[in-house]
This record gives structure tokens, sequence and C-alpha cells, in this order.
């Protein structure tokens, strides 16, 4: 935002008056009046005008106020895996609620809270320390004291099958990744299997803990965590891989899309430096062609 720009404006005469056009002469009171009026005058002007320092001020105030929002109640990510596909693309740029979700405080008493519901789509950081600060986004499935299994990719929730119309199924269609695979769409049924995936996922302490909390085939959701999947299961690295999402590391929710742009599914492992300067001219020389205007303020849900 740009500092304000204060302008002196000449008073007008008013409609009634005649404007003098002409130099009229004056007594000596009338001059010492004047005289003494014209420092006040042109003091009054110096007053009007903003200097250096308030306007370095002002900027620095909008600059801090932005900050606070950016990071304390809203945030945006830039979405690079087809894991939420079709909800979210690779290349939607989201606009994330940091507040909503945040665990209740007394400074701000004011703001609606909640906890996280199923069905929610969260962003969090992904738990266990052999991969820390790296945010997902994923819906949640399980909230604590459910229990959870699926069978050939349908989950069933407390032992009732789940009609979910934005996930993706297993399926015939060619592609290994998308055929049915036991550890992943018969979950938790196939331990070896899971540990298998897990250790390669970076996770191999999730492994280790899944047996703690599987009951007759069920997984059941303990206290102050929740259960996460990707909508599109066949391409998802999510909580079968890496286990719970712990309440404290849910960042927020996903708002809308501010802005989506035609992205590569391998742009994401592009992480050299010509890499990234190549792709931001192909977007500055792209942008009009390749945006998805259509998803543009598209709401997340």
């Amino acid at each position: 935002m740009d500092p304000k720009r204060y302008t002196n404006f000449a008073p007008h005469a008013e409609s009634g008056d005649r404007i003098l056009t002409d130099i009229t002469t004056t007594t000596p009171d009338e001059q010492s009046i004047n005289s003494a009026s014209t420092p006040a005058t042109t003091e009054l002007q110096h007053d009007d005008h903003e200097t250096a320092l308030e306007s370095l001020a002002s900027i620095c105030t909008v600059l801090a106020v932005g900050l606070f929002v950016m990071t304390f109640i809203f945030q945006n990510f830039e979405i690079p895996s087809a894991s939420m596909e079709k909800t979210l693309l690779i290349g939607d740029h989201v606009l994330v609620d940091r507040i909503s979700l945040a665990p209740p405080s007394l400074w701000a008493s004011i703001v609606h809270y909640r906890d996280v519901r199923r069905g929610d789509i969260i962003v969090f950081l992904k738990p266990h320390p052999e991969t820390p600060d790296l945010y997902l986004v994923k819906r949640c499935i399980g909230i604590p004291g459910d229990r959870i299994h699926l069978r050939d990719g349908v989950v069933y929730l407390n032992g009732v099958a789940q009609n979910e119309p934005n996930a993706q199924m297993p399926r015939d269609d060619g592609d290994p990744s998308d055929a049915y695979i036991p550890y992943r769409d018969d979950f938790p049924s196939d331990l070896e299997g899971i540990e298998q995936a897990a250790s390669q996922n970076n996770a191999s302490l999730w492994a280790l803990d899944l047996p703690n909390h599987v009951v007759n085939g069920d997984l059941i959701v303990p206290p102050g965590v929740v259960f996460a999947m990707g909508d599109n299961r066949t391409q998802s690295l999510d909580g079968r891989f890496w286990g719970f999402v712990p309440r404290e590391n849910i960042v927020g929710r996903p708002l809308f899309v501010y802005w989506s742009f035609l992205t590569p599914a391998d742009q994401i492992n592009k992480t050299e430096l010509g890499d990234r300067i190549g792709f931001m001219a192909h977007i500055v020389t792209h942008f009009f062609s390749e945006t998805r205007w259509g998803r543009t303020f598209h709401v997340i849900r």
C-alpha cells in the first residue's frame, strides 16, 4: 500500500464573493496585519507536508500489519503433487486460514475456533522426525476414537463403508501405480507391506508404532491426533505410510484457490537454480495462456 499523499488546497471564494484580480493600496495597519499573518500561513503549509521519516513510518506500519496477517491469520501455499486430485491440482495456489483450527487462546477469545472434523482438508507439518518442516495437505478421515480400515480402496469408518465422491479408487487403466496393491488398498491388513513402504517413505518409526493401534483389523485413532489421507488414493503418500497427524502439527485449512497455473508433475523434483529460473521465465511468457482462469477463487471443499 502506498503512503498517503497530502495536498495543500488554496481556499476558494464563496459563490457570492467577488474575486479581486488587481492590486489595491493598503493602509499601514493593514500591511502590518498581513505581514504578521504570513509566517503562520507559511508554517501551516509546511506542516501539511509529510516528511520522509513519516512516510517511512507509514510504510513500515503497512508492512508490519501485512506480515502479521500473512503469518498468523492467512498463508499462501502452492500444491506441488497430485495427491489431492481432483480436489486440488498441481500448480494451484491456495490461501490457508490459520485461525479457525488453531488452539483457542485467551488473548483472542472473540475469534471463532473449532476442532478438526471428518472431511476437513487440512495443511500440516508431516509427523515423525525423519522429515521435519515438510508441509502436506490431506483430508481428515478419522478423529480420536474412530475405527478405520480399507477394503479395495474403500474406507470403512466405524464399520460403515464411506461414500467419497472426491476419492480416486484403484483402477485398471494401464498405469501400474493405479492398480490394486494389498498393503495400500486393504490397509492395515498387510503390516509387512506397510513396514516396507513406510521405510521407503522415510517413516520407519510408523512401521514400529502401527501394530499398537490395530484392533481386530481396524486402526484405532488415539487421543490428540487425526488420521488423514489424500483424495487421489493411489497416488498419495498419506497417513497409511507415515501415521497420525498430531493436533499441534495442523497449520490450518485451505479456503480457496487464488491462482492456478498449468505445472508439470515433475516440477517439484527440479531443485536446481537454473531449472527454477527457467520455470519462472516460462510463467512470465505463458501467464495468460497457461493460467487456469476457471479455478480462480475456486472454493475448496
